[in-house]
């Protein structure tokens, strides 16, 4: 199979990749299911860079392997393809930076994580965390699942095992920050468009506090001249000798016409006098002689000789004589009917 004549051979212009043959980056088994595949001998044979183009546009899935069997998919025998020929760096540079493609976009960021350098991976799959789109994946069991590409790209920085595949180590972005490999932090799309909404922030605040800084002046200025007007008005009234600004009964009698009073100022209403009906009213809003006021004081009163005595029952008048009408009238008016037995 590792034969020199055999179709299945490492190009002979390919370097090694991390001290070792790039077709044994994929496990043997893997790599001998790949080789007996129909895909492979139908496909793959014969493919060089240019046309790889071709066969990475019509995948329609990433996967590694599915099935009982664990059979390959298209994706991953591609992906050993692209080991087996090793294409340049500037194809795989192309692949990566295709918008219409999406999943030959997928199998240029996949070889890079296989082949690249722990710089040159940060470099060019990075950016690619601002693509969103979605991918098919295939499962072990032979099912779809809906993926995006910016969790595909995180999977390929963060995991040791994609697609059936151990991945070479990949030294972390903070240690090769510290030691001066690559400059700063990774700066996010969504980190510019939110410093992007801050300044509109902070000018709009700008703007509004610079619109309240005017108003205030223009109002103060307005109040500097009504003053004016007023100081003016009282020395022309002043010079006339007519306080209440002449014949016109309180009209003012300047050059100009009055000002208007500066916003937010108006005049108190004056209290009304009260009403004559109010002065004979207690403060609790009834009259203080309870009574009407076109009735006499003594006119819903009795005569003072008819009224009962306080004791109601054979009280003695004045005289000390008892009338018959009236202890006939205290009778009648003290006594409550006795209730029914």
């Amino acid at each position: 199979m590792w034969g020199k004549n055999s179709a299945n051979v490492t190009d002979s212009s390919a370097v090694s990749v991390h001290g070792t043959n790039p077709q044994n980056l994929v496990e043997k088994i893997l790599r001998s299911k790949i080789y007996n595949h129909a895909y492979w001998k139908e496909h793959c044979f014969g493919l060089t860079a240019e046309s790889l183009v071709d066969k990475a546009m019509d995948i329609e899935a990433i996967g590694g392997t599915f099935g009982g069997i664990l059979e390959p998919t298209s994706f991953i025998q591609l992906a050993l393809k692209m080991l087996q020929i090793q294409p340049e760096k500037e194809i795989v540079v192309e692949f990566i930076k295709n918008e219409d493609y999406k999943y030959v976009r997928a199998i240029g960021a996949y070889y890079m994580r296989l082949t690249g350098k722990a710089v040159e991976v940060y470099q060019y799959l990075e950016p690619l965390y601002n693509d969103y789109r979605k991918l098919r994946r295939r499962q072990r069991d032979g099912s779809y699942t809906i993926a995006r590409m910016d969790e595909f790209i995180d999977e390929l920085l963060r995991e040791d095992y994609v697609l059936d595949i151990a991945l070479p180590h990949l030294p972390r972005r903070l240690a090769l920050e510290a030691s001066g490999q690559l400059r700063g932090p990774r700066r996010s799309a969504l980190e510019e468009e939110l410093e992007d909404e801050e300044r509109a922030e902070a000018e709009a605040e700008a703007a509004e506090a610079a619109a309240k800084a005017e108003a205030k002046a223009e109002e103060k200025e307005r109040q500097i001249q009504h003053e004016l007007h007023e100081r003016q008005r009282r020395e022309d009234d002043a010079e006339s000798g007519e306080p209440n600004g002449g014949e016109g009964g309180g009209t003012y009698t300047g050059m100009c016409p009055p000002p208007p009073p500066p916003s937010g100022m108006r005049p108190l209403p004056l209290p009304s006098p009260p009403s004559r009906d109010d002065r004979w009213r207690s403060p609790e809003g009834c009259r203080r002689d309870n009574r009407p006021r076109d009735r006499p004081r003594d006119l819903d009163r009795p005569p003072r000789e008819d009224l009962p005595s306080a004791r109601c029952r054979g009280a003695p008048s004045r005289s000390g004589s008892r009338s018959s009408s009236y202890s006939s009238y205290s009778r009648s008016y003290c006594r409550s009917p006795s209730p029914k037995r």
